[in-house]
């Protein structure tokens, strides 16, 4: 998927880090990606924290707003009435974690749980349309749904957002022609029972071994990888220092 400025309704459109400490998470991701942090200095904005490169938005952060809600990123995905999907996710067995609520004139959301307990959320953009850079170094690349059942995931997220997912070993997520995702299945890689389902973002990077280098010299941990993908490129996924979990991906160079 190309970088834009204009949203594609049912592809990825934003992605948020919810953290319990924005300064810490704001300094390690600086030092990573090079981005520019500032928060939105408005009382009612609640501490929001938008992450730049250059001028352009590429993500955020804002503080835990809920009693036990995870240090974790989270993934938008641009909807034309988020009322309408929010009915509709709960009426295919998800669950309406935050009803949809306006985010000043800049959009509605709503956070939302498939059902088998991944969470992610839903924008309707208005006067922000979400990340203006996507597929480039420091930013956002690709999200991967780690699910046990990947038949009951297709049958969700194609009856609400009208993906189309490849039928292979590896199913692949796409919209509108743009591809922008996979599957994992959860019941295949000997994940513990205990992992529950997830959305897990990645981020483009040059050179992974290097960014690797740099998120443990931060504070992060490494829980997978560098590991190579062949006909793909090489991954690897850390944990920041806050505790949340996210990956590094480099495209295999053409020969």
């Amino acid at each position: 998927m190309k970088p834009t400025n204009e949203a594609v309704i049912g592809a990825p459109c934003w992605v948020e880090l919810g953290t319990d400490d924005v300064p810490g998470s704001g300094a390690f991701y600086s030092g990573l990606f090079g981005w520019n942090v500032e928060t939105d200095p408005r009382e009612e904005a609640g501490g929001y924290t938008v992450c730049s490169l250059g001028e352009a938005p590429v993500a955020a952060m804002s503080p835990l707003y809920a009693p036990g809600q995870p240090v974790a990123w989270t993934v938008s995905f641009a909807v034309a009435d988020a009322d309408t999907i929010a009915v509709r996710a709960a009426d295919l067995g998800g669950t309406m974690v935050m009803a949809p609520m306006d985010i000043f004139d800049l959009g509605r959301f709503s956070v939302l749980q498939d059902p088998a307990g991944a969470v992610f959320c839903i924008w309707q953009p208005r006067t922000f349309q979400g990340f203006a850079r996507w597929d480039e170094p420091g930013t956002a690349c690709w999200v991967e749904l780690a699910t046990r059942d990947v038949s009951a995931a297709t049958t969700f997220y194609t009856a609400l957002f009208g993906w189309s997912i490849s039928e292979d070993g590896y199913p692949h997520l796409s919209v509108a022609d743009r591809k922008f995702g996979g599957i994992q299945d959860l019941a295949k890689t000997g994940q513990p029972d205990q992992v529950p389902a997830h959305w897990l973002l990645y981020f483009k990077t040059e050179n992974t071994e290097t960014s690797m280098r740099t998120a443990t010299e931060l504070g992060a941990e490494v829980v997978a990888g560098p590991m190579e993908l062949p006909g793909t490129g090489r991954i690897a996924v850390a944990r920041d220092p806050q505790g949340a979990v996210f990956a590094l991906y480099e495209p295999e160079k053409s020969s």
